[in-house]
């Protein structure tokens, strides 16, 4: 007998009052903050059209998405706006010659002001969509961390994190695998962090990379609304 797949509900995406900023543009591509609660790609679903795809191709019809920011995730996000240009951005990514970093809230005081998270994740396959954490049979995934502030208020911490890989929910699972869950998480958390906030306390804040025509090296920071 196979194994069952465990599969959480259908999500339908709740409709989206947050605008699309854009921080940069030129005639090769263009750096936007995307809000929270807004997909980075429509789902099969209709109900999930509305998406940072969707709503960029109404005004740049050539963009393509060279990069994604999970459903909560706010910040930072790259589109190409030609085939080339999304081929050498695309090869930045692969390359890891992009470096991005986030600003996350984790729940508690962690021990260390900064370190490094060195923990192979992979999917987890009797319980779609979620990752794990496995040694044997998952990919490198490191991630560095520095905390910014502790708030004795709340207990909790604000982090700045910058991802060496880019493995599907790394910062999401790490944090979680340290005992410091990110708040507002609804995969990796707890009841308690999961309630601290009513969204996830995951922000894009900033990208490094080289424009793939003027070869410029291009920074931006868009800064956190938490």
């Amino acid at each position: 007998m196979p194994k069952q797949i465990s599969k959480l509900p259908e999500f339908i995406a709740p409709k989206c009052e947050g605008a699309i900023e854009i921080l940069y543009q030129d005639a090769y591509l263009l750096v936007i903050n995307k809000p929270t609660g807004l997909l980075s790609l429509s789902g099969k679903n209709p109900l999930n059209l509305d998406s940072v795809h969707y709503r960029i191709k109404q005004l740049f019809p050539s963009a393509l998405l060279a990069h994604r920011l999970d459903f909560g995730t706010s910040g930072i996000m790259l589109l190409p706006l030609s085939q080339p240009v999304n081929k050498h951005i695309c090869a930045q990514f692969t390359d890891r010659t992009i470096t991005k970093q986030y600003l996350a809230r984790l729940d508690g005081k962690l021990t260390q002001s900064e370190g490094r998270i060195d923990l192979a994740i992979a999917k987890d396959s009797e319980n779609f969509p979620f990752q794990k954490i496995c040694a044997k049979t998952g990919k490198p995934a490191q991630t560095l961390y520095q905390v910014r502030h502790y708030d004795e208020s709340t207990h909790s911490s604000l982090v700045c994190f910058t991802p060496l890989t880019g493995r599907t929910h790394q910062l999401r699972i790490h944090s979680q695998h340290i005992g410091h869950p990110i708040w507002g998480c609804d995969l990796y958390s707890n009841a308690h962090s999961q309630h601290k906030a009513r969204r996830l306390m995951l922000h894009a804040s900033d990208i490094q990379f080289i424009h793939p025509v003027t070869l410029h090296n291009m920074r931006f920071h868009c800064p956190a609304t938490f």
